[in-house]
């Protein structure tokens, strides 16, 4: 119970620790500070009399938070009572080391660990704590405490060390007498190539401590290695955590890196950096990347003349030492690895930019363009700050473009999305680079070595042929009319054919020299994404053989000929062991790649079945089944009426994917349940199902293990092992998902037991494997859409129950969940007042009686629990089936069951929806477009068949004026939604020639009134003489050439009224909806493109012309392929991810940033960073960092997260817009104001293209726009940003407040103290009503009004003095610093957030009351000794309330009854408060100190009272963030302790 939830720090007193097991982590990371050159300072700090002094209470205190209360504390005692056991002695761990990584650091982390031990009642000893700092040279460290300096002992750097290098042996078992070598770990079967050898532990180590030691031992060294190879001279990290780990420990199992050289094969001698624990492979691979290899294949290392093996270790290879020469050796080709190796030619002849993403219909990085650099410039307040002239192209702020100002209807032209030219022109090495056509080689030459001939076409106009052979590469003497493969005279054979071309064409050596310093691309912009995702704008770039390389040779078909067994790949990833973290990321990543891979299957084999290139493996024409690269499609023409038809079979594909998912998702030994590979597909208007192979039912046939179908509808009753063991898994499966066991009739009238729904299929496959199939109705049935015999609802007195124009209606997993906590309230409700009923809840609490079972039988009963005993929640799925018969035994379970689903259904209708609005209410972070307004109602558990109910719920809401922006996008989703279902219909039936024009000619219709195709017939007349030969397409052109813009919207509000049913229509067309609510045809064409996969031309579109086509046939660039799929997850990393934002709940500021570090570190091991759930992880990591004063790095982190954002959400993606917001803050923070601007410059265009400016977040923008922006500008945007504050939150809103305040500081800087004056007034209006007289926000906005009204007086006397230079120029004091602006951009940005409690308002004025009384209590007191006795707790309020004051840190403190009535308040730790310089001036000693405290990463003090201080977070705020990352806060409130 205790042990697993005891930090990693405490080895002592714990089975399988010991003082060895922390020495040798201190050894790992002094070695590891030694070998990057990092200072260690430690202090061993050692505590007085600690038995002595051990304060019972808070010892029982702890022990209560670990779970050991009432008899449990008394155990350790029954051997000294009653004689059992012999104690000699109690011991308690009194020693612990404290490192940091500079002087200050330390001192910093040992004043708070005396801090703590003071008020425990421990004092640490002087006498016995020592200073070491451990490092290269010599450096003096000053500790002190309680105003004592500590000893200082001989570190590093001094003649009394040696290297950590020597020290190992000290740690390492003495050999056995046999000589045996100590034991290795165990190696996974069928995984040579993951071997890594275990570090040696003691020989008593049992099995279980070797893993946990070596996980201890390797995590702190190799933290601070990746940091100093991520980082580089970056910060230090801040460490004042106990020797050991931060949590868990990253098992990154490495022996220490070390250099070797390399030489040969034709390149310049290097060094490499690599590890013992590398095969030979992989330091090959890394040879391979490097720059001045590049682009050379089919080489091996040798030593001493004798080649490695490449699956070896290099630490076991003989004469193997750091400084050793490595010769690469030129290894004879296969015709595969020629083949492989022309391809390295060709990717390094390629110029990479985003136009290559665009071409394949992937979102492009476009940061790039922007920042043309990624180099950190230096601090702002750094002496000798140079200008980073890559980064800026000039110190001049851009002005903003006129499409962004506040006001401006129009829409930013698209042009403007995404660079027209990126990167420099790529240089020409050739003018062609092709097969020849010679190919194949005649079999004479075959059988000479020729594996295949290359035609090259050089920039001196020589053309020549080149030969493949096993050696390399030589030139042939064949011309274009004759074949003759001899060599020709003269001519070398090369290895590497870049060294054969540059002996070809001096041109080509040239401009191969110059590549080397080409700039390369991030390394988050180079790598692969696991998915593609799709871009609905492109380019029209020219179609050109020199353009790609690689597409005219088509050597991709050849390197893949042979398709994968997609089961197979992923099952093997799963089996992968999970014992240890280094497993577990092996396994995690294998399962992203197999996954990856299988979705690009997909969409290759969607376009290639629907193009017409494969043929049905079955020859049926009515449900066609198709194979294509391994990938089992499968295309229903003929649909089950009883699902609905087409609209019931597309739910069939969605919900069998989305239980995929659900099963997929298991842990532990559910995994053993598997599923096929599953994704769909939809390409040209079809849906495809695709999936894996799916394993054979042939096996052998034994006894024991029968053959073919083992559990579903139609299995019929059996009795074997193996469907014992299936239906153990299914048990398991089902409490994990929450569904009943039950019983249904069967065909044949016997009673079958079901875990699912009846639809499921349990098999055991030939691999051994059991596999669950249609799985699609394993969720319950939502009961809104589920008509009884009564018969559908009455519509005008109630919306539900009602038909659907399918009967696949089923919940949301993340609904079921949240019902289920919403009846565990209930429950807890329900047991509490019958208690109280019988007698009182602390009694029936403390006996165990009847009154407390009976207690709990009745609130699970009241609840709907499916168990008397116990809370327990679950569903039956096939409960609202049709076609179901379940026994009589189960009709009073089934009447439950629905009574369960009604009321679930009913919780969608009266909890979800409204808190979904009140979210959008309060919260900045709302929807922008389809996509993320999906992803917010899923997150509630809401399914997007209540978008007419939202409606409906907004129109009748008294929000519904600030909730407008998301009735918008529920009207555009609907809209779009219907357009997808008709044009699915719409599109198949056209012919190939005339996709585009049938594409060009919908989407017209869509968005222009009125359109038909007789307004557009002289066009059309036009491009058919243009084609030509315009007959292939004549017999479908009647088709889709006769709809119209009134009909396709007659159809499109049709269907809306059939599945969404809102009251409210959507007019005539969609010009109704643009003037009625606000809808953009930009963002409607947006959507449509990217849900249908349609990409389009970059270039403007006017959507108002009656009289000419706003999109031709030649804008439509492509159709992809859209694909959904199954995500895996990263286990450890997200795990990881969640415990930070839990420690920043908590106020752990410090330990959320190692978290944080730790969580991308995983993630970068798993996926690259490029995952939506590492992007979030990084900018929280990006926030922290700036948090805590490190701008710097802030800047880095973000950089890599907007280029993250942009890949694989999608460049013009919601996330992507926040995220360039945050980076232009901290590039601001830096000094880069013009490219901070730029940023924001582009964050306001994408937000007014995917959405328009009625909205939010263009508060934000605006806000921010305005505090870098100065004069006019300023004050143009900061009122805009007022305006659209006060619309959507209300003109009593804090937000809206600090925009008031931000405006009058801007104002008074003008000059227009009228002007501030009555914003400001309006400021400390809101903060007085909402915080309070005495809160400091009203004290300082209070301050700031006095101080401007007095500068307005003054200004108006001098005028009428007839002193006019007195009102031109407002004192210094008036204008706000640097600092002051950073604070207000971290507050406006949701870094750091205003906030109130009024809670905690009222609770200080009681403690102050409580104080005055004791004061006046204690003066009326004649006797010393009893003053003595009321005095401490009174004292010990007054140091709490003066450190509050102070620090913003409110430690409350209660007692009796108190305690108990304010237990929602919070103890505040790592409080900060954001400081709004309005005017008066400071020190500089005080200035400098504060911008010391902000670099060093501590929360700056309160100011004077001159001063305005916005609290930030509020003491006892939970909604409120220091850090709003994902789902988390920062300060989260906890009870008060006595």
């Amino acid at each position: 119970m205790v042990e697993p939830r005891i930090q990693e720090e405490q080895c002592g007193f714990r089975p399988g620790f010991g003082t060895l097991d922390q020495l040798y982590t201190l050894t790992w990371v002094l070695e590891g500070s030694w070998e990057y050159a990092q200072p260690v300072h430690m202090c061993f700090v050692d505590l007085e009399k600690t038995f002595d002094r051990v304060p019972r209470g808070i010892l029982w205190r702890v022990l209560g938070e670990y779970g050991v209360r009432g008899n449990l504390c008394g155990l350790g005692l029954e051997g000294v009572w009653f004689g059992e056991h012999r104690i000699s002695s109690l011991l308690f761990v009194d020693d612990v080391v404290l490192l940091a990584s500079s002087n200050m650091d330390l001192q910093h982390a040992l004043g708070r660990f005396a801090a703590e031990c003071d008020a425990a009642g421990m004092k640490n000893s002087t006498s016995k704590s020592e200073v070491m700092v451990h490092h290269r040279k010599k450096v003096v460290c000053h500790l002190q405490v309680g105003g004592k300096s500590l000893p200082q002992s001989e570190g590093e750097g001094s003649d009394t060390f040696f290297p950590p290098s020597t020290w190992s042996s000290v740690f390492r078992p003495a050999p056995s007498l046999t000589g045996e070598e100590p034991e290795e770990g165990a190696v996974p079967p069928g995984n040579d190539k993951l071997k890594r050898r275990v570090g040696s532990v003691t020989p008593d180590s049992t099995p279980s401590t070797r893993h946990k030691t070596q996980d201890r031992q390797k995590a702190a060294a190799d933290t601070m290695r990746d940091t100093a190879k991520k980082n580089g001279d970056r910060r230090n990290n801040n460490t004042d955590v106990s020797c050991s780990a931060n949590g868990r420990g990253i098992k990154k199992e490495d022996d220490g890196s070390f250099p070797v050289k390399i030489q040969g094969a034709g390149v310049e001698p290097f060094e490499l950096q690599v590890h013992g624990f590398w095969l030979v492979q992989d330091a090959i691979m890394s040879v391979l990347g490097r720059e001045e290899v590049a682009p050379r294949s089919s080489v091996a290392l040798a030593l001493s003349g004798v080649t490695l093996d490449p699956m070896m270790e290099l630490q076991d290879i003989k004469g193997f030492k750091a400084g050793v020469t490595l010769r690469l050796v030129e290894e004879p080709y296969s015709p595969r690895s020629a083949q492989a190796h022309l391809a390295r030619v060709q990717e390094l002849l390629k110029a990479a930019g985003p136009q290559d993403a665009l071409l394949e219909g992937r979102s492009p990085a476009v940061l790039n363009t922007l920042t043309q650099t990624s180099e950190a410039p230096p601090t702002l307040h750094s002496k000798n700050r140079r200008t980073n002239s890559k980064t800026e192209q000039s110190t001049e702020a851009p002005p903003p473009p006129t499409y962004i100002l506040p006001g401006v209807s129009e829409v930013p032209p698209l042009t403007t999305l995404l660079p027209t030219n990126t990167h420099s022109e790529a240089p020409s090495y050739l003018l062609d680079l092709s097969l020849s056509c010679w190919n194949p080689p005649p079999g004479f030459r075959k059988l000479q070595g020729d594996f295949f001939y290359i035609s090259v076409h050089t920039l001196e106009g020589k053309q020549c042929d080149i030969t493949s052979c096993p050696r390399g590469f030589y030139l042939n003497r064949s011309t274009l009319d004759v074949f003759d493969p001899r060599p020709a005279q003269s001519t070398p054979v090369c290895h590497c054919l870049t060294d054969l071309l540059s002996h070809i064409s001096p041109q080509f050596k040239h401009t191969l020299s110059t590549l080397r310093h080409r700039p390369s691309l991030p390394v988050e912009e180079s790598l692969p994404t696991p998915y593609r995702t799709l871009s609905w704008l492109g380019f029209s770039s020219p179609h050109s053989h020199k353009s790609s390389f690689s597409g005219r040779l088509g050597l991709d078909q050849d390197l893949n000929s042979q398709a994968p067994d997609w089961n197979k790949e992923l099952q093997a990833a799963r089996d992968l062991p999970q014992r240890s973290l280094e497993e577990r990321l092996t396994r995690d990543r294998a399962l992203l790649q197999v996954n990856g891979a299988f979705v690009w299957a997909v969409a290759q084999a969607a376009e290639k079945v629907i193009d017409g290139f494969v043929d049905p493996v079955n020859g049926s024409q009515e449900d066609p089944a198709f194979l294509c690269g391994g990938v089992f499609m499968s295309m229903p023409v003929h649909r089950e009426e009883w699902l609905g038809g087409e609209r019931g079979h597309r739910a069939a594909q969605r919900l069998e994917l989305r239980c995929v998912q659900a099963y997929s998702d298991l842990d532990a030994d559910l995994q053993k349940l598997h599923t096929i590979p599953t994704a769909l597909a939809e390409y040209r208007g079809v849906r495809l199902s695709a999936q894996g192979l799916a394993p054979g039912l042939q096996g052998p046939e034994t006894a024991e293990v029968p053959n073919g179908l083992l559990y579903g509808f139609t299995a019929g009753p059996l009795e074997n092992p193996s469907r014992r063991k299936l239906l153990e898994l299914l048990a398991q499966s089902a409490k994990a998902l929450s569904l009943q066991r039950h019983a249904v009739v069967g065909s044949t009238g016997h009673q079958l037991p079901l875990f699912t729904s009846v639809d499921a299929q349990g098999i055991l496959g030939a691999d051994g494997r059991y596999y669950l199939l249609d799985v699609y109705r394993t969720m319950p049935a939502d009961a809104n859409f589920q008509v009884e015999d009564g018969g559908e609802a009455d519509t005008k007195e109630k919306s539900f129950p009602r038909r659907y124009p399918h009967v696949l209606c089923r919940l949301r997993p993340e609904l079921v969940k949240a019902f289920i906590q919403h009846k565990h309230a209930q429950f807890t409700q329900r047991v509490k007042a019958h208690l109280e009923e019988n007698g009182g809840l602390e009694d029936g609490m403390q006996t165990d009686d009847s009154h407390s079972i009976d207690a709990v039988r009745k609130a699970c009963k009241d609840v709907g629990s499916v168990s008397d005993i116990i809370f327990e929640m679950r569903f039956n799925p096939n409960v609202f089936s049709p076609g179901v018969q379940f026994p009589s035994s189960e009709s009073d379970s089934v009447e439950l069951q629905k009574k369960l689903l009604k009321e679930a259904a009913s919780f969608i209708i009266h909890n979800q929806i409204p808190a979904f609005m009140n979210d959008c209410i309060q919260s900045s972070d709302v929807p922008m477009d389809g996509a993320s307004l999906r992803q917010a109602l899923h997150q509630k558990g809401i399914n997007l068949r209540y978008l007419g109910h939202l409606i409906s719920s907004i129109s009748q809401s008294d929000f519904k004026h600030q909730l407008r922006h998301i009735k918008r996008l529920a009207f555009a989703e609907i809209v779009v939604r219907c357009a997808q279902r008709f044009f699915s219909g719409y599109i198949q039936g056209v012919e190939t020639s005339n996709l585009s024009a049938a594409v060009s000619h919908f989407l017209c219709c869509l968005l222009v009134p009125h359109f038909s195709s007789a307004s557009n017939g002289e066009e059309s007349k036009k491009r058919s003489r243009r084609r030509g030969r315009g007959g292939a397409g004549a017999t479908d052109s009647a088709a889709w050439n006769a709809l119209s813009g009134n009909e396709l919207w007659s159809l499109i509000c049709q269907d809306a009224q059939e599945t969404y049913r809102f009251k409210e229509g959507l007019g005539s067309n969609v010009d109704h909806l643009v003037e009625q609510y606000g809808l953009q045809k930009m963002s409607l064409l947006r959507e449509m493109c990217l849900k249908t996969g349609i990409q389009l031309r970059l270039r403007e579109y006017a959507f108002d012309s009656r009289n000419k086509a706003p999109i031709s046939p030649d804008d439509v660039l492509n159709v992809l392929p859209v694909v959904k799929h199954i995500t895996m997850t990263t286990s450890d990393a997200t795990r990881m991810f969640m415990a930070a934002q839990n420690s920043l709940q908590k106020g752990l500021l410090e330990k959320a940033y190692e978290q944080l570090k730790e969580a991308s570190y995983l993630f970068s091991r798993v996926c690259d960073d490029l995952h939506p759930e590492a992007c979030h992880c990084l900018s929280l990591l990006a926030k922290v960092a700036y948090v805590q004063g490190h701008p710097a790095e802030a800047r880095s982190v973000q950089l890599r997260v907007v280029i993250i954002s942009e890949r694989v959400l999608g460049f013009d993606h919601p996330n992507t817009i926040q995220q360039y917001v945050l980076l232009a803050v901290y590039l601001y923070a830096g000094g880069e104001a013009a490219l901070a601007q730029r940023c924001l410059y582009r964050a306001k265009v994408l937000l007014l293209t995917i959405h328009g400016g009625d909205h939010p977040y263009t508060a934000v923008i605006d806000a921010s726009l305005g505090l870098m922006l100065q004069g006019e500008q300023s004050l143009q945007f900061l009122q805009n940003a007022l305006k659209i504050s006060q619309s959507f939150r209300g003109d009593a809103d804090l937000t809206t407040a600090l925009i008031h305040h931000l405006l009058a500081q801007r104002l008074c800087v003008s000059g227009d103290y009228r002007q501030s004056m009555n914003h400001e007034k309006e400021a400390h209006s809101i903060f007085q009503n909402k915080c309070g007289e005495d809160h400091p926000q009203t004290k300082c906005s209070s301050d700031f009004l006095r101080n401007i009204t007095q500068q307005a007086v003054r200004v108006e006397r001098s005028i009428r003095q007839g002193g006019a230079e007195a009102s031109e120029t407002p004192p210094e004091g008036l204008f706000p610093s640097q600092d002051t602006t950073l604070e207000q951009l971290a507050l406006v940005n949701g870094i750091l957030k205003t906030s109130y409690s009024t809670r905690m308002m009222e609770f200080k004025e009681k403690l102050k009351e409580k104080k005055a009384a004791e004061e006046a209590e204690k003066t009326k007191q004649e006797s010393a000794n009893e003053n003595q006795a009321s005095e401490p707790s009174a004292n010990k309020g007054e140091a709490t309330d003066d450190r509050e004051q102070a620090n913003g840190n409110a430690e409350c403190q209660t007692t009796g009854d108190e305690a108990s009535e304010e237990t929602d308040h919070t103890h505040m730790n790592c409080q900060m408060e954001s400081h709004m310089h309005n005017g008066v001036s400071k020190s500089e000693n005080e200035e400098e100190k504060r911008q010391s405290d902000i670099t060093n990463g501590i929360p700056p003090q309160s100011q004077s009272k001159s001063s305005i201080t916005m609290m930030s977070p509020s003491e006892a705020q939970t909604e409120s963030a220091v850090v709003n990352g994902k789902e988390c806060v920062v300060n989260e409130e906890k009870p008060v302790e006595e």
